[in-house]
């Protein structure tokens, strides 16, 4: 039942009662109208503590397995064995056959749009069935890697660091007691994969690892003449080319939009000119621009370079400094 406002009057008690009555009833309306507001956001916040909970656990696969066998099809048959729930996402399974460099590229590039807790199973793996190790590698992200333990991960920990690393030597969390000596991608690093996104604690699959592996791919060098570096991969489809040339540290040399660049690729000269992207020259026409990584990419508009010029990584690209001829460097 609502109270009933006391009747106008202009004596001053009146006043007063009435002052007292809106002071009241707008406390607690105030006091509803709080509750209420905490009582959505609780809500909202336990909805969205719900979700998070509820939410399919991720692994993230790649190898050089290619997609002619069912190697890739095994695998993921094995993972969702083991965790039925979880959500398997491919990076590729093109990396180019035993090419650790292109594998820990594709891995870095990535690894950052996935959250933490998210799995990923890395699998190029040319030592398959020798001493080197198989590793669970948990990042200061929180994310968490298995793979070989041949710098697959060396750029994601220069990246995020490493939290730790343990070797896989735990058979509960294989396959089975059986290994092959040539399909670890099935026999281990896939239920492992899966046993995490499962929710298993990691400190069980086997001990600690002191000392990862470390990739040290060559890189680009900047001399008073311009930069030495190389073309290291490519963007297929499209055949463009890939360098290991970085996109500030080629600013550096002077150049602006539109400038024709003299460039030395496969040690033959190349002139091209400085775009923003594809369009900006005509079909058919080379290009010389930053990419989305922000790396020195050289490009044919609409076409493909490799097949055109006959370019397979990898191969060297310099950049001369603006003003400085390519003759003598």
């Amino acid at each position: 039942m609502v109270r009933n406002a006391p009747k106008k009057t202009n004596h001053p008690g009146g006043l007063v009662k009435r002052l007292r009555w809106l002071g009241v009833s707008g406390g607690i309306l105030i006091l509803a109208l709080v509750m209420g507001g905490c009582a959505r956001q609780e809500s909202s916040e336990k909805a969205a503590g719900t979700t998070a909970a509820n939410a399919r656990p991720a692994i993230v696969f790649m190898t050089d397995f290619g997609t002619a066998n069912d190697a890739v099809a095994i695998c993921k048959a094995v993972m969702l064995g083991i965790a039925p729930d979880a959500r398997i996402l491919d990076i590729t399974h093109q990396v180019t056959p035993f090419s650790i460099e292109e594998g820990s590229r594709f891995l870095a590039g990535v690894s950052p749009y996935y959250p933490a807790g998210t799995v990923f199973v890395a699998v190029v793996d040319p030592g398959v069935g020798t001493s080197r190790k198989a590793v669970v590698v948990k990042t200061k992200k929180g994310q968490y890697f298995v793979l070989p333990d041949n710098g697959l991960v060396s750029p994601v920990i220069e990246r995020d660091g490493l939290d730790s690393a343990r070797e896989i030597t735990n058979t509960g969390w294989m396959i089975g007691q059986t290994v092959s000596s040539t399909f670890h991608g099935r026999d281990i690093f896939s239920p492992v994969g899966a046993h995490l996104a499962a929710g298993w604690d990691f400190t069980l699959v086997g001990p600690e690892v002191q000392q990862l592996v470390r990739l040290t791919p060559k890189v680009a060098t900047t001399t008073d003449k311009g930069i030495e570096g190389d073309i290291i991969g490519l963007d297929d489809p499209f055949g463009s080319l890939i360098s290991d040339i970085s996109g500030d540290e080629f600013k550096k040399l002077g150049y602006n939009l539109g400038d024709k660049i003299a460039v030395q690729l496969n040690k033959k000269p190349v002139t091209l000119p400085y775009v923003k992207t594809f369009m900006d020259v005509p079909v058919g026409e080379l290009l010389l621009y930053v990419d989305s990584r922000g790396r020195v990419g050289l490009a044919v508009n609409e076409r493909n370079f490799s097949v055109a010029y006959k370019i397979t990584p990898p191969v060297p690209l310099f950049i001369p400094k603006k003003g400085t001829p390519i003759k003598g460097k």
